[in-house]
């Protein structure tokens, strides 16, 4: 699989030009920022070449509503890329940078208080500044061609693994890639309705969301975002990622736990990757919350905290597909495997499936998908009450490089489809072993409540016919045969040599 970008490592080195008088958390937000100032110019330049090129056709390239009515932010000259590297030298590139953000901020209230604004400080190196400027202009990031690959998101999703790596986070401080953000979108279909992400990083899940329903012929705002963010630089970056998108959300900037800031809010849809395995999420000030209808979660892990919060925040008929650790499926640890005994016996889980290790960046921790329906007897399907269904996907996937794996489409579309044949929306599910199960709530009883799928799909059995079984069989039987005439042959050997030097057998 050819890589669609190969310069992350390239950008990477820039940002770590900072490292040595910025930490990380600081540093991020000042590459992130020039990359998104550099994405913005450069969709700017190719369409104000195009308005050049028409200008005897009555266009005006500096008019600002020429870019507004194309979906295309309006970038002042004091804020262009050409401006800002013709000036990259100049001790006051701080400055510059500063003044471009503001004008940007001016002319676009979209992105009013989303951008940074803090190049002119004296802790920020000015002479490497000028150097990340240069090198970040040597990268294509808002033509079309580039825009086609989301070229930007790629950089945003590796940039937000390595920073999180840099900052010393553990599991879950890093984007969701791609690929599962699609097979959630193929299995969930938001295609009307309310979507909703209370730990929502750079906006991943919502961007994929408006792209699915562009792609199957809806209408961009037959989808209603709602997000919530902890981070307030990741808050940022998710503003600016659905703004360059022309997508408007109602994100909110706070901790979900403490500080649930869309309390009422009942969503169609809830698609998330929370962090995994999170120990401090002070879950101590929060026993007997309301949300935690089936069991105040463990102090020491979020996992069934956050499972919690996204059951709470479900419509009547809403649907939640999330990415937990596969400790989630099977662990007993500090009252878990209680909380998740009475979320199956209220036959809220779905369907399960176990991922192929390798798909994240930056967390080695194996990681599976939840999917949990608050109407499972729902007209829109057939009636699935006291059933669940179990996938396994663990050797689905492609390695991309040494180290990262993907989910391809086509094994999206296999484990998509498995599940929407088995809701009832296409015809002919049925089991395959060592993929797929329909099981029931008492079989899961059986195995004490535990969710991983390799317990009921069993082991793939390759298919073969007779005669290829037989003649397997014939050369095993010759092989051993060969093999065991040598073993005589050497007993016999061995024999004499003992003998001939005296030992008697």
């Amino acid at each position: 699989m050819e890589k669609e970008i190969n310069f992350e490592d390239k950008l990477w080195k820039a940002a770590d030009k900072l490292r040595s008088n910025m930490d990380a958390a600081e540093y991020k937000h000042v590459v992130l920022g020039l990359i998104f100032l550099k994405y913005i110019s450069d969709a700017f330049n190719e369409l104000h070449m195009k308005l050049t090129s028409e200008k005897a056709k009555g266009a005006d390239p500096e008019d600002s509503d020429e870019y507004l009515a194309n979906n295309v932010f309006w970038v002042p000259k004091e804020a262009r890329w050409d401006f800002l590297q013709k000036n990259a030298k100049q001790p006051t590139i701080g400055k510059y940078v500063d003044d471009a953000m503001m004008a940007i901020e001016r002319d676009n209230p979209s992105l009013k208080g989303v951008l940074p604004k803090e190049y002119a400080r004296p802790a920020l190196d000015k002479e490497r500044l000028g150097e990340i400027i240069d090198l970040i202009g040597t990268i294509g990031l808002g033509d079309i061609e580039s825009q086609k690959k989301d070229v930007l998101g790629r950089v945003y999703e590796y940039f937000l693994g390595q920073f999180a790596s840099a900052e010393g986070k553990k599991g879950g401080q890093f984007y969701t890639p791609r690929c599962i953000v699609k097979l959630l979108i193929e299995m969930l279909e938001p295609f009307k309705g309310r979507v909703f992400d209370p730990c929502c990083g750079s906006g991943g899940m919502f961007v994929q969301s408006e792209k699915f329903v562009q792609a199957h012929g809806g209408k961009i705002g037959d989808v209603s975002i709602y997000g919530q963010e902890s981070n307030r630089t990741t808050w940022r970056l998710c503003k600016m990622n659905l703004a360059i998108r022309g997508i408007y959300g109602n994100i909110q900037w706070g901790d979900s736990f403490h500080e649930d800031l869309q309390k009422d809010l009942k969503a169609d849809f809830i698609l998330a990757n929370p962090p995994f395995n999170d120990s401090d999420w002070r879950g101590e000030l929060l026993r007997g919350d309301i949300r935690w209808k089936y069991g105040d979660p463990p102090t020491s892990n979020a996992n069934f905290a956050w499972m919690q919060h996204f059951i709470h925040h479900l419509a009547p008929a809403g649907i939640a597909g999330f990415v937990l650790s596969n400790g989630s499926m099977s662990s007993k640890t500090s009252g878990e495997g209680d909380i998740r005994e009475k979320i199956v016996e209220a036959d809220l889980v779905d369907c399960m499936i176990a991922l192929p290790s390798q798909l994240f960046y930056n967390t080695p921790i194996p990681a599976c998908l939840w999917f949990i329906s608050r109407d499972k007897k729902n007209l829109r399907y057939k009636d699935r009450r006291g059933k669940v269904l179990f996938i396994n996907a663990r050797e689905m996937g492609e390695m991309i490089d040494r180290r990262h794996r993907e989910l391809t489409d086509e094994n999206i579309q296999k484990i998509s489809s498995t599940y929407h044949a088995w809701r009832g929306e296409t015809g002919g599910y049925e089991d395959i072993k060592g993929f797929c199960k329909s099981t029931t709530l008492e079989e899961i009883k059986q195995q004490g409540y535990i969710l991983t799928p390799g317990r009921y799909v069993g082991i793939k059995i390759m298919e073969e016919n007779e005669e290829e079984f037989q003649e397997k069989m014939k050369n095993l039987t010759s092989e051993f045969g060969k093999q065991l005439q040598k073993s005589k042959e050497l007993e016999e050997e061995i024999k004499k040599n003992l003998e001939r030097i005296g030992f008697e057998i």
